[in-house]
């Protein structure tokens, strides 16, 4: 349903601080152990101020080491992609990118089009770029088996099995892609980029794209679990770096979301002009008007009547959800160091009945059409 144009439930749950928390203690411990997940961060934020953060459970299980939510790195996988994003509009205010030029106007090798259609940034942020999903050596198993980015772009480039702009089809491929365009238009390495650009002025200490971690932060690194009882894993190392590397902590995550749900600006830091902000956060692309789509990088989420935009992550041991709600001023972010059980999909849960909680909803009946 076009959720954005139904009604709220009237009454609503005050959303405060001591509720969240008394909400999600009564919820969380429970879904760790239920699942066999070794610890959880979770940070809200509401109105341009952090609502609620806290840690659940162990950064590391043999040590007892709870989790912190203020400097706990957690890896929220392709949640990194909104940074790219970010980035690439950046670049699109100061004129050196242009949504819609061909790809290969900004790249040192040659994009093919096979469907006579050039590809665009606006089709990669879409995610309609039309390349076929490649997983192999999306991880590698060590640092010496990661390559600069300008080879990976070079050597992993994928068929291109639809024509550019008309099927949604995800590329993590395609990610990576515009990374190196950041990297290539603005003259730094694009971790280096993110740093300069996000990081240091948003007040993020706790955040990196580095790959291995800084020194600095190695200490602060959650260990990752298949499940909690199996024992800690090492490190993962993603060879499609802009497009799931980051570490971050849940707490400097509230200030990248506070960034975007106030027109890109956060204390008074502005990473992005207001009508910057607000293209990116629009409906960009969808197949149909009544079913989510696709913004400028984030994606439609939309439920409980509320328009809602993010995105989701995962590595092999990490699983995360960030959820911005425009409309409410509200953001959410969540991420488990643990895959569980895989009996249920603990963000999901979690999310949906944070919704539940704060934005009961009932949907209006519908006329039932007589036939299919």
């Amino acid at each position: 349903l076009f959720l954005s144009t139904l009604p709220l439930d009237a009454q609503r749950r005050e959303m405060t601080a001591d509720d969240v928390e008394a909400f999600l203690d009564g919820l969380v411990p429970q879904q760790l152990a239920r699942e066999d997940i070794a610890g959880a961060a979770i940070s809200i934020v509401k109105d341009g101020h952090v609502l609620f953060a806290k840690g659940y459970g162990y950064a590391d299980v043999a040590s007892k080491k709870p989790v912190s939510p203020e400097t706990t790195l957690f890896r929220p996988g392709s949640i990194s992609k909104l940074f790219v994003w970010t980035s690439v509009m950046q670049l699109v205010e100061q004129g050196k990118l242009d949504l819609d030029a061909d790809v290969n106007k900004y790249l040192d090798f040659n994009v093919p089009a096979p469907f006579g259609k050039p590809l665009t940034l606006r089709n990669i942020m879409t995610h309609t770029s039309g390349f076929e999903e490649v997983l192999k050596q999306l991880f590698v198993g060590g640092a010496d088996q990661l390559m600069p980015l300008d080879q990976y772009a070079r050597q992993h480039l994928p068929k291109q099995v639809f024509p550019p702009g008309t099927t949604p089809a995800y590329s993590n491929y395609a990610t990576a892609l515009a990374g190196y365009i950041v990297q290539r238009v603005s003259g730094q390495p694009f971790e280096r980029y993110v740093e300069d650009h996000f990081f240091k002025p948003l007040d993020m200490p706790h955040c990196t794209f580095s790959q291995p971690l800084p020194a600095a932060l190695k200490p602060l690194m959650s260990s990752g679990y298949n499940r909690a009882s199996d024992g800690a894993k090492g490190f993962e190392w993603v060879a499609a770096f802009p497009a799931g590397s980051s570490s971050v902590s849940a707490v400097d995550m509230t200030h990248f979301m506070i960034a975007h749900l106030n027109d890109g600006i956060y204390n008074d830091v502005r990473i992005l002009q207001p009508e910057t902000a607000q293209k990116m956060h629009a409906l960009a692309f969808t197949m149909h008007p009544e079913v989510n789509g696709m913004a400028l990088g984030f994606y439609e989420d939309s439920r409980s009547g509320l328009r809602i935009i993010g995105h989701g992550g995962d590595t092999m041991y990490f699983h995360s959800e960030l959820r911005l709600v425009p409309s409410e001023n509200l953001g959410f972010f969540v991420s488990y160091n643990s895959a569980g059980k895989g009996e249920l999909n603990p963000r999901s849960v979690l999310w949906q009945k944070f919704l539940d909680r704060y934005y009961p909803y009932t949907v209006p009946s519908r006329p039932v059409a007589s036939t299919a």
